[in-house]
């Protein structure tokens, strides 16, 4: 895999922009419950580097090994996810495959029930900048810290 450029070098206004809205999410939602939800993104979206760094990031905050491990399938692992971190993966899912899916009514309502409206939304919002951050971590080949030892 060859790295290409770097796009915030030649778009650094940008780069503050992304910066801002990742700040936002971080102190609106809770901190293992927007790694998670970045994982799982990630994984959807085949993001190498931000795999590698948001499962490094889970394991920093004492998250187990198990539960990260059973990400892509928590819901088949639903007893180590809380109702709240359930409902944020699913809503991830739901709205990171929007082509598919079509965001129906029905995930609106779940996830709107569990997490309520000021959380639904800043939970959109993350949703939305890790598919960005994603994007340009795919597009880019960027390394993860693991190919970098």
């Amino acid at each position: 895999m060859s790295k290409r450029l770097e796009v915030f070098k030649f778009a650094p206004e940008a780069y503050k922009g992304f910066g801002a809205v990742h700040e936002y999410v971080k102190s609106a939602l809770p901190a293992e419950l927007l790694e998670l939800v970045y994982l799982r993104i990630s994984l959807i979206n085949g993001c190498a580097y931000c795999i590698d760094m948001h499962t490094r990031d889970l394991l920093k905050q004492g998250v187990k090994s198990d539960k990260i491990a059973l990400v892509p399938v928590w819901d088949e692992a639903a007893a180590l996810f809380s109702d709240k971190e359930q409902a944020a993966l699913a809503w991830a899912e739901t709205v990171t495959r929007v082509e598919q899916t079509k965001v129906p009514d029905a995930d609106y309502q779940k996830a709107l029930s569990v997490l309520g409206e000021q959380a639904l939304a800043d939970l959109t919002v993350a949703v939305a900048l890790m598919n960005a951050y994603n994007r340009f971590g795919v597009s880019m080949r960027m390394q993860p810290a693991a190919l970098a030892s």
